[in-house]
């Protein structure tokens, strides 16, 4: 492996530091304004939903980062979405990069924004306002947590990682936080994402490279179908490793940081999706034989999609009908004669055959990755065959219990 993990998640690459505070934005008093800022002007990348209907602060940073890909702060707020709030929404989004921007004496076009919560409803402005002066106080190099705690809205957990490698005979470091629980999708999934790093990228390729990763991970999982209005995920890289710029993507370097960055953001979404609200596993679908990696990823997220298929893993009955079913309907073309089913060690279906297998061992198998260890054997494992194309995808997501229906249908009461 080109790297290791190690401490720190979002602050662990140099010229990094964060903060998180409770700030009267959620309702509950949790923590629920954060801020991460780069000692220096950092090139900025980012990738956002693609719904039509979008937060203010997705259409801020699209507009900013579009005009300029620098950056050295970023600002999120839990609790209001912000996102369907029309022209006032806008304006105390202006208003929260100008806050921040007097606070760190930084311009305001490096301020890059972030919000997560409930749609329709602005941001508690006066409790923002508030929030920052402490917010700037609090920043410091061991702030991850505090900042990973401050961007969760039904989260059970926290999500962070980071990743070291050596460039050059000089360390280099990946990290980053996430959230996301519910309104899961591909194509962005609530969720966002931010990730740091100390390499020295020019502006293009630090974007390409973003986009790649997030084809590879975030755009894989799925939870419950729905999109969001929120979906941000922001990357800075400030060059504070010393390293050489990487401007070729086909590059030694570069490929070694992509598949860091690749790694980490797969981390992330891997955590997301287990974090499903009300899941009790995480799904991993792995698809190949495609006609290529695009259809093999449309099959795989078509499958760990699956409302039939995540009742029936909740329910730990190895229907595999219902897998076969999803892939069948992916809009990709293949030979159903050349079908291949497996979940865990159990083939079922062989050259598009039904085939005898141990009923009760299979579902035993559910059984125990839904006690597993968190994120480590806490995984049901689909792999699905569709020929003898060059095609490989992978799609994560999780059971759908009743809890989800729970959560959900008493979300705003």
């Amino acid at each position: 492996m080109d790297y290791v993990k190690i401490a720190g998640g979002i602050t662990a690459a140099k010229g990094f530091k964060a903060s998180g505070i409770a700030a009267g934005l959620k309702p509950s008093g949790k923590p629920d304004l954060a801020l991460i800022v780069s000692e220096v002007e950092a090139i900025a990348a980012g990738v956002f939903t693609t719904s039509q209907v979008r937060a203010a602060c997705v259409d801020y940073c699209r507009q900013k980062l579009q005009e300029k890909a620098i950056a050295k702060a970023i600002l999120c707020n839990a609790g209001q979405a912000n996102a369907g709030t029309g022209e006032q929404g806008w304006q105390d989004a202006l208003e929260s990069s100008q806050l921040v921007s007097e606070a760190l004496n930084i311009p305001s076009e490096a301020v890059l924004l972030a919000s997560t919560g409930v749609i329709g409803q602005r941001i508690k402005m006066e409790g923002l306002r508030a929030g920052i002066a402490p917010l700037v106080e609090n920043l410091a190099e061991n702030g991850n947590e505090a900042a990973a705690k401050a961007i969760i809205t039904t989260d059970l957990v926290t999500k962070e990682i980071a990743l070291e490698t050596m460039i050059d005979n000089r360390p280099v470091r990946v990290g980053g936080i996430a959230k996301g629980s519910g309104m899961i999708h591909p194509d962005m999934a609530t969720m966002l994402a931010f990730i740091t790093c100390d390499a020295a990228v020019s502006t293009g390729l630090w974007q390409e490279m973003l986009s790649k990763a997030a084809n590879e991970s975030f755009n894989q999982i799925t939870v419950d179908g729905d999109t969001s209005t929120n979906d941000s995920l922001i990357a800075l890289a400030n060059g504070q490793s010393r390293t050489p710029a990487i401007t070729d993507l086909n590059s030694k370097n570069a490929q070694t940081l992509q598949k860091m960055l690749t790694a980490v953001c797969q981390h992330l979404a891997k955590a997301i999706a287990r974090d499903g609200e009300g899941a009790t596993c995480l799904v991993e679908v792995q698809v190949s034989g495609a006609p290529d990696d695009q259809a093999a990823r449309r099959i795989a997220k078509t499958i760990v999609g699956s409302s039939l298929v995540k009742s029936a893993i909740f329910g730990r009955d190895p229907n595999w009908g219902r897998i076969a079913g999803a892939a069948g309907r992916a809009g990709v073309k293949f030979r159903q004669e050349e079908l291949r089913i497996t979940l865990g060690e159990y083939v079922m279906m062989e050259n598009g055959q039904p085939l005898e297998y141990d009923r009760n061992a299979a579902s035993n198998y559910m059984k125990q990755a839904a006690q597993g260890a968190y994120l480590q054997e806490d995984t049901v494992l689909i792999t699905v065959c569709v020929g003898n194309g060059s095609g490989n995808g992978i799609a994560w997501g999780c059971d759908l219990s009743y809890d989800y229906v729970k959560i959900n249908a008493e979300y705003t009461t």
